[in-house]
């Protein structure tokens, strides 16, 4: 019995008194704390903080008779300081006055969890007492002290032996006190006895605020109600439950869990196992890091030491050199003075009469005398004393120093969502925030995103990712995939970004370039180098007709086609249209048609040949089930006009015309004979409609006026972005 009941004791000691509970009452923070330790954490609130809950008589469980033989004797409640807290008000709040503005709220301090608990206006008066918690304490004073008798509250020392409780005194008595306690001809003399207890407490839980039977559990508030709280309109539209549904469901809950973790004993066992082998690392890896850090530290000092060595024999080699200097002059100002060997030389020389002995002799003195004479007029030490030149500046190291910390990870990466987009891959790129350490290399990680499976799927990972950038292939198609990047360096691992979801194409994406070869107008059409990119410029015949426009004149339309024809399946492709085209149609067409209509260049304002789905190739002609042979969209000044019939739930209020997105998506389902139009960076539906698929069908663009457009390039057409991830080899 000794470690569970050991374990057990721990859940039943009050957080803040430090001894089993005494009356609990349960907090909002679900945690337990003792209802005089509760009063007295909100004595400097005032009176009201108590509420109602400090009328609650005090039960013999808070006598010094029933603690636990475990636990430290503490003395009980000083009667003054009860009596202090009666007679200040608790325990009589009457509740707010009618009109007030501004009800009080009372904070409680939860000593479990550190937190400021809010109780509302009613502070304790609003909470209910966790009966259940002082059932289980009273059932483990009596496995611990099986042999102990309950004695008379009310006895004079020595005190006897009780016989008799009474709920309604909530006290215990001996036959004589119970007689006394409750004397004949009152109305204490019609309470029941009962067998004596340590604890008293009512039948049931009842409203703290209506003293009513709690019937109901409110699911939004978390808590029990009446039936007067049920229909109190601070519960109104809130998912209230009989409390039946909730025992059972509770008990449920509980009883499953306990069943988990009693059949996981094995389980935790090894974990417990887990963790002290990784208590053992880590006191191994935190003497090693010490270690590291002072011999890191160590060899800094050395290298200072030996530096300061070097530039002290610097200092020293360059003062002895001066030293030297110095004391040579010295000795040739000595030789100047009178009494000086020179000096007294010379004069003897000059007593030779000897002629050329006297010019032999002069000649070497005469050199040392001029030089001394010289040294006398241009008089200057020989070496200076400062010693400026040797002044050390170590203030960027003393701040390296004073910043010599321990190299954190690297933040949490920001996704640059204006270069990331899903196309026949995806392209995630990303950057470090501006002061975050510097990352060697980055781990992705994506999976996709199913709304009918029951459990999330696992995370694929791309590992050590050079750059900033990485591609993720072989993804499904008409998908959701949530992407992140982490960032590594020496510390480890950094946060994760924040999640972006992309969404992939509705159909594999159709590589193809625009046709230059035939059929397009060379003089008002331009195809560029890559042939992904064409732009009309209607130049000098357009300016010739801007006479005849108010005349009903008849613009002729340029069209340019993909050089790739489908013929099977489903196809999908994106576009990029200049928001200041003045009409382009972007769609598709059967190539046989398109060829003909090559040949024969029509008007735009013939309804006969506008290509556009509805009005195409005669399409009066022909019966109204009979798909037509073209379907564009068009587009014009940023707008996109919707043909007839489309349902858009983004149109511009006049109906007609919705915002040009920056990239417009088509698709081609060629089995079905359909063509869809999306929104290509949210993949927004904008429009669908029939065409001919009896035949080949290309890709086709209309233009009418000046315009441009730019095909979508592939992902891995990006050579310049490519990365290595995943072991797959990518360009640089």
């Amino acid at each position: 019995m000794g470690t569970s009941m050991k374990n057990m004791e721990r859940e039943l000691v009050c957080p803040s008194c430090k001894e089993t509970y005494k009356q609990p009452l349960a907090l909002p923070c679900q945690h337990n704390v003792c209802h005089v330790c509760a009063a007295e954490a909100l004595a400097p609130q005032g009176p009201a903080a108590a509420g109602d809950a400090a009328s609650e008589p005090s039960s013999p469980a808070s006598t010094p008779a029933t603690r636990s033989p475990r636990l430290p004797r503490r003395a009980g409640p000083k009667p003054d300081r009860l009596d202090r807290l009666l007679k200040s008000g608790f325990g009589t709040y009457p509740g707010r006055k009618r009109g007030a503005a501004h009800p009080p709220s009372f904070s409680f301090p939860c000593p479990a969890c550190r937190r400021d608990v809010d109780l509302g206006e009613r502070g304790l008066g609003g909470l209910f007492r966790n009966l259940t918690l002082e059932r289980v304490v009273e059932r483990y004073r009596q496995s611990i002290d099986m042999g102990a008798a309950i004695m008379c509250q009310f006895c004079k020392p020595p005190r006897l032996e009780a016989t008799k409780g009474c709920t309604e005194c909530k006290s215990s008595f001996c036959n004589e006190c119970f007689k006394l306690y409750h004397p004949w001809g009152t109305q204490k003399a019609q309470h029941e006895p009962t067998p004596p207890t340590l604890t008293f407490r009512p039948k049931g839980l009842t409203c703290p605020e209506h003293k009513e039977e709690v019937t109901h559990y409110c699911k939004t508030c978390q808590r029990l109600v009446c039936q007067l709280c049920r229909v109190r309109r601070t519960h109104s539209g809130h998912k209230i439950t009989p409390v039946l549904s909730a025992y059972q469901a509770l008990r449920e809950k509980l009883s499953k869990s306990l069943a988990y973790i009693l059949s996981s004993q094995d389980a935790v066992q090894t974990q417990i196992a887990e963790l002290e082998e990784t208590v053992k690392h880590t006191e191994a890896n935190g003497a090693q890091a010490k270690e590291e850090v002072s011999r890191l530290l160590a060899g800094l000092g050395a290298a200072l030491d030996e530096k300061r060595a070097a530039l002290l024999q610097a200092i020293e080699e360059c003062q002895q050199e001066r030293l030297a200097s110095l004391h040579g002059q010295i000795q040739e100002h000595q030789a100047m003075l009178e009494n000086s060997g020179m000096v007294g030389y010379a004069q003897e020389v000059l007593k030779e009469t000897d002629q050329p002995c006297f010019v032999q002799a002069a000649k070497q003195l005469h050199n040392r005398m001029l030089r001394a004479t010289d040294s006398l007029q241009s008089f200057r030490p020989a070496a200076t004393a400062s010693f400026g030149h040797f002044q050390l500046d170590v203030s960027r190291e003393l701040k390296l120093l004073t910043d010599l910390a321990f190299i954190k990870a690297p933040e949490a990466p920001v996704i640059d969502t204006q270069r990331t987009y899903a196309y026949d891959q995806i392209f995630l790129c990303w950057r470090l925030p501006q002061h975050s350490p510097p990352a060697w290399h980055y781990t992705v990680e994506f999976r996709k995103t199913d709304a009918k499976a029951k459990g999330l799927k696992l995370w694929q990972r791309r590992e050590e990712v050079r750059g900033t950038s990485a591609l993720v292939e072989y993804l499904d198609t008409d998908s959701v995939y949530v992407l992140r990047v982490k960032g590594c360096n020496k510390a480890g691992f950094g946060d994760y970004s924040e999640d972006i979801y992309l969404h992939t194409p509705p159909a594999p994406v159709l590589n193809f370039f625009l046709d230059n070869r035939w059929g397009f107008n060379r003089d008002r059409l331009a195809i560029s180098k890559d042939q992904r990119a064409v732009r009309s410029v209607p130049g000098v015949p357009m300016l010739f007709a801007a006479e005849r426009l108010m005349t009903s004149c008849h613009l002729s339309v340029d069209l340019v086609i993909g050089d790739v024809a489908v013929t099977q399946g489903k196809s999908y492709w994106a576009c990029c249209v200049d928001p200041s085209s003045y009409l382009v149609k972007v769609g598709v067409g059967l190539e046989s048609k398109l060829q003909e209509w090559f040949q024969v260049p029509q008007d735009v304002v013939s309804p006969r040949y506008d290509p556009d789905s509805g009005h195409d190739s005669g399409a009066e002609d022909a019966t109204v089930e009979a798909p037509p042979p073209y379907a564009f969209l068009t587009i014009g000044m940023g707008k996109i006009l919707l043909p007839h019939g489309a349902a858009l739930t983004a149109r511009e209020p006049n109906g007609c015309t919705v915002p040009l997105p920056p990239r417009l998506g088509v698709c081609l389902d060629y089995e079905q004979g359909r063509v869809s139009f999306y929104d290509a960076v949210s993949f927004r539906g904008l429009w669908e409609c029939g065409v001919d698929c009896s035949g080949p069908v290309c890709p086709a663009f209309c233009f009418i006026g000046g315009g441009a457009l730019h095909l979508q390039e592939l992902v891995a057409a990006k050579q310049e972005r490519k990365v290595t991830i995943g072991g797959l080899a990518k360009g640089d």
